[in-house]
């Protein structure tokens, strides 16, 4: 099963590093350079994990996550900065984002290791509206 990452970052270089790299590790990934765009890409294609910026003009990563935790709740969010300050990290904490990580990184294994936990909360999640689904009423 291929799952799908979308990539949201206002810096062309960082979307197309990730993207690149994540497609080398046989995910499917589509990317979004403002999160306007993020929710428009979230409406016509089925997203596993989310991989936003914090820091972006117009509508930001947080204002994203908050949108992407009201309509689509099973998106799990892992949100990077390179402005790392106690407010942004508990931002991420207050809306739920698996995690936050900051920029820059010198190799991709943190944000390896947090795709693959996303996953796995995302397939115990399913598992879950799975039974939900198969239990009848009495």
């Amino acid at each position: 099963m291929s799952y799908r990452i979308l990539v949201v970052d206002d810096e062309e270089e960082i979307r197309k590093a990730l993207s690149r790299h994540f497609r080398y590790k046989g995910y499917e990934v589509e990317t979004a350079c403002d999160g306007r765009q993020a929710l428009a890409t979230l409406a016509d294609a089925k997203v596993d994990v989310l991989i936003s910026d914090i820091v972006m003009p117009g509508m930001s990563g947080v204002d994203l996550m908050r949108a992407v935790r009201r309509e689509y709740p099973m998106v799990r969010v892992i949100m990077i900065t390179g402005y790392i300050n106690q407010e942004n990290v508990l931002a991420c904490m207050r809306h739920g984002a698996e995690t936050c990580i900051f920029k820059p990184w010198t190799d991709m294994k943190e944000l390896e290791q947090a795709v693959r936990k996303a996953l796995r909360s995302l397939k115990i999640w399913k598992k879950k509206l799975r039974q939900l689904i198969d239990m009848k009423p009495d």
